[in-house]
């Protein structure tokens, strides 16, 4: 599922960010994000959680993840070494892209940050050795709320760039059920009001995509 976005028209709501980048000698300096003033209409959300995520091998899907309201959350995805296929999959009833996967190619050399807002289920396969991806989130790990679809659901078809038998996931990832078997989403409940304060048992039970 090769992403092009001459011909690739992205999701409502997703923005694929061109990052700007100072470069000299030494290398090169770029804003990950800038927070805008409220009334800014493009204004990304408040995010209030940053999490990054190091994977040490090629072919590794981590995905298709998410968290039901009220902790449900935008993402803003950047990849910091290597490059990943970042894969997303619409899960708001009435969209017209409801249940389709749209894949986008994220390297660190490109500099483009992927905007995810809520209601979509996330996940990536790594493309590189040592792949680095952060990524900004806009509500706190809630256990309680996580959800998921499965990777290789065969009504997502989507196209991996490496074989079944290559790709490596998490033994829990490997038990997520297909997007039919979901249970449907309201992602018109409110967010909490305050983002919770984490704490070190649940970022030992987190696993995130």
């Amino acid at each position: 599922m090769p992403y092009d976005p001459v011909t690739t028209a992205l999701p409502d709501g997703v923005q694929l960010i061109e990052g700007r980048r100072f470069s000299d000698a030494r290398g090169w300096f770029m804003e990950l994000h800038r927070r805008h003033p409220q009334a800014d209409a493009a204004a990304l959300p408040d995010f209030c959680q940053d999490n990054v995520s190091l994977t040490s091998q090629a072919a590794v899907v981590r995905g298709l993840h998410f968290q039901r309201p009220p902790f449900a959350q935008a993402k803003l995805v950047t990849v910091l070494a290597g490059a990943i296929l970042d894969v997303i999959v619409d899960l708001r009833s009435g969209s017209p892209s409801f249940g389709h996967p749209t894949a986008v190619h994220l390297s660190a050399s490109s500099g483009q940050h992927l905007f995810v807002p809520v209601g979509f289920a996330h996940g990536f396969c790594s493309l590189q050795p040592e792949t680095l991806v952060h990524y900004k989130v806009s509500a706190p790990y809630a256990p309680k709320a996580e959800g998921g679809i499965a990777w290789d659901d065969p009504d997502l078809g989507i196209d991996w760039p490496f074989t079944a038998a290559e790709i490596l996931v998490s033994e829990k990832d490997a038990l997520l059920p297909r997007l039919r078997d979901l249970t449907p989403v309201d992602w018109c409940l409110p967010p909490v009001a305050r983002p919770e304060v984490g704490n070190r048992a649940n970022l030992r039970r987190q696993a995130h995509g």
